[in-house]
């Protein structure tokens, strides 16, 4: 196996900057995730990674090789697409083994790493289907195969489940992990689905308009988002933004966010005393960290429900502050009719404070 390395990568399309100046290391064994939009940049950096694209400026090493002038055929990395890109006209067994056999090995070899591989993915029963024979899950798992069948020292995967119906989303995300877990390749997996990112990932690297936002274990990233976008893009519902002032009263620190002024506690006052805050802000609070009653209680603020969302198992609530539209996460059942009032208040530990100026995070 080995690990990745990119230092300082650009790629433009005429006046777009598509990749600018990304640096990461996928370290040997890892799975790295690159999240984003759509059009952050994310395929562009796994297709130079791969080889199908030509970087403008940096370096890309593979192992200890710098392999910026290499061939896709001479990087040892296997890649699996959205579309899968089976051969229609070959069975299953001939898909798999096609990379073996253009590296012409011998035919014994060929039959043992097909059925092992096939083994491995549970698709022997499938060697002998064409891919229009087989289901969407099926046919991904093939692709799988025909990648895994090379014993490449990396794999790059480009949103290989966004065809799959949601259940079965879930289901290969389990199995992929698994896979990946069991032979200890490095992976470099690109998504824009937050859950896939979370969920399978050792560490991931959120990107926006070309550029790597923050790179971090996944709960890093949820409870300690280096910025508002990062804060927005994980987590659903989105993290709620209020706009607030903040003000300083002897060793006390309070945000004023126009409907409610909210007393911080001690150790978070500290913290925005002593970094010398600006006096504008943004408040960040995850819908699952607001507390919800009929009934007030300490520090709770009284709103007005807009309307809920009844999920089964949690109930989304959203209310009214001024002009906008929060969210609360509330566990279970919660009845409650628009217009209702209703109190809410914070879990303090769990609150995110950010500079309004540029976006980057306090606290």
């Amino acid at each position: 196996m080995a690990k990745v390395v990119v230092k300082d990568l650009v790629k433009t399309f005429g006046k777009v900057v598509a990749v600018n100046k990304v640096s990461f290391e996928a370290r040997d064994g890892e799975f790295l995730v690159l999240l984003g939009p759509s059009g952050c940049g994310k395929t562009t950096t796994l297709r130079m990674v791969a080889g199908l694209e030509t970087p403008d400026e940096g370096e890309i090493y593979i192992g200890d090789k710098l392999v910026n002038d290499l061939p896709p055929k001479d990087r040892d990395v296997a890649m699996v697409f959205q579309n899968y890109a089976l051969y229609p006209h070959m069975k299953v067994y001939d898909n798999i083994a096609f990379p073996l056999r253009i590296r012409k090995l011998p035919k014994e070899e060929i039959d043992k790493r097909v059925r092992e591989v096939a083994k491995l993915l549970r698709i022997e029963e499938l060697l002998d289907r064409y891919p229009r024979q087989l289901s969407g899950g099926q046919q991904q798992r093939v692709a799988l195969g025909r990648a895994l069948v090379r014993q490449p020292q990396v794999f790059l995967m480009d949103e290989p489940l966004s065809n799959l119906d949601a259940k079965l989303r879930v289901y290969m995300r389990a199995e992929l992990k698994r896979l990946q877990r069991e032979l200890g390749i490095t992976t470099i997996y690109v998504t824009h689905d937050q859950a896939e990112a979370m969920t399978m990932a050792d560490r991931v690297a959120v990107m926006n308009e070309g550029k790597i936002m923050q790179l971090a274990e996944p709960a890093e990233l949820y409870f300690k988002p280096a910025n508002t976008f990062v804060a927005g893009f994980i987590g659903a519902p989105a993290m709620n933004f209020i706009n607030a002032s903040l003000s300083i009263k002897g060793d006390e620190a309070y945000l004023d966010t126009g409907v409610f002024k909210v007393k911080l506690p001690k150790d978070l006052s500290e913290i925005m005393i002593k970094s010398g805050a600006p006096s504008e802000v943004i408040f960040g609070i995850r819908p699952e960290h607001i507390i919800v009653d009929k009934k007030p209680f300490q520090d709770s603020y009284q709103v007005e429900v807009f309307v809920t969302e009844p999920l089964g198992s949690e109930t989304i609530i959203d209310f009214k502050h001024g002009d906008s539209i929060l969210k609360a996460k509330y566990p279970g059942h919660f009845e409650a009719t628009p217009g209702e009032k209703i109190y809410i208040g914070f879990q303090y530990q769990h609150i995110h404070i950010f500079d309004k100026a540029t976006g980057n995070a306090i606290i």
